[in-house]
């Protein structure tokens, strides 16, 4: 079998080459813009007829869109998230038409949950800001495309290599900046005083259906290789919704960070003022595909604090 994986060198892409990889009797492609790459694609700047031509060229039986932008202006976030899964699906049409699409979609594609209630792919979207807005044109223009095709809607993930972008990857990087502090003779561990470190953060009392990144290669594996239709869209999250404090108060537990968490007024993100709750009902991936999350939050958290880097984090304030 032959899997063509877009956005591999991103960080679910990382680890659904890393699964993909060992899996028998596949041949594994990795397409982008790198040298290291075996197919040569961009789907923010390819045309329809440049990208069909490389995909006629690699011959996938599956595709795995895992390429995205979390952030930037409006241009980027359109060109990645919306643009480049029509064209993929275009081209796709031209060149591979039998070839089953795995695209990785987002939770926040439903905007704003209603508390203790658990979200389901039938559910009416209604982002909250121009990122969900841009990943649900990209899920509309796969469901729509005719293509034997599946979108993910992934919850907020967690594990290793978690970039600065988001929540978890933010709050590691300054825990480490923290640590590396105290290894210089800071006031890493001091937790009392005016010279105690102090973690200042947005606003945390959000909630959040997390799930671990292997857990989410997992699902990619198996929407890749399981035969028949698929629904449209699959949940995939952890089924619950937890406290955002949890998730740092996690972390800072693991980093053995001692000093005070701070919760600034006015730090937190304007997303994560409009969507106070999130949780998808993961049931439907279940029954189509056999899965379920196999890690917890604390094996998650273990595996980011563990892939650490000790570099400065981009700025003084984290939000979810």
């Amino acid at each position: 079998m032959r899997i063509l994986v877009l956005g591999a060198g991103g960080y679910l892409g990382g680890h659904v080459t890393e699964r993909l990889r060992a899996l028998p009797d596949t041949h594994l492609l990795v397409g982008g813009r790198s040298p290291a790459a075996d197919v040569t694609v961009d789907l923010a700047s390819d045309s329809p007829y440049e990208l069909a031509r490389a995909l006629a060229k690699a011959a996938p039986d599956a595709v795995v869109n895992c390429a995205g932008a979390v952030g930037g202006d409006a241009v980027t976030l359109t060109e990645v998230n919306a643009r480049g899964p029509a064209v993929l699906c275009a081209a796709l049409r031209e060149a591979a038409p039998s070839a089953r699409l795995v695209h990785l979609g987002s939770a926040a594609e439903y905007g704003p949950g209603t508390i203790g209630r658990r979200v389901t792919e039938s559910e009416t979207p209604g982002p909250a800001g121009l990122y969900g807005a841009t990943k649900l044109a990209g899920t509309l223009a796969v469901s729509a495309s005719g293509l034997d095709a599946v979108v993910l809607r992934v919850g907020n993930p967690v594990g290793a290599g978690a970039p600065p972008t988001a929540l978890p990857g933010r709050v590691t990087a300054l825990l480490a900046e923290a640590e590396a502090e105290e290894a210089g003779g800071g006031a890493y561990a001091s937790g009392d005083g005016p010279g105690a470190a102090e973690l200042r953060l947005g606003d945390l009392s959000a909630y959040r259906d997390f799930v671990d990144a292997r857990d989410v290669a997992r699902a990619v594996e198996l929407a890749a290789v399981t035969p028949g239709p698929l629904p449209p869209v699959l949940n995939i999250g952890g089924g619950e919704a937890l406290p955002v404090r949890e998730l740092v108060r996690g972390l800072a537990d693991v980093a053995g960070f001692r000093g005070r968490i701070v919760e600034a007024d006015g730090a937190g993100s304007a997303r994560s003022a409009q969507v106070s709750w999130q949780c998808s009902d993961i049931t439907a991936a279940r029954l189509a595909l056999g899965w379920q999350p196999a890690h917890s939050l604390d094996a998650s958290l273990d595996a980011l604090w563990s892939s650490r880097t000790h570099t400065r984090a981009p700025d003084r304030v984290a939000a979810p």
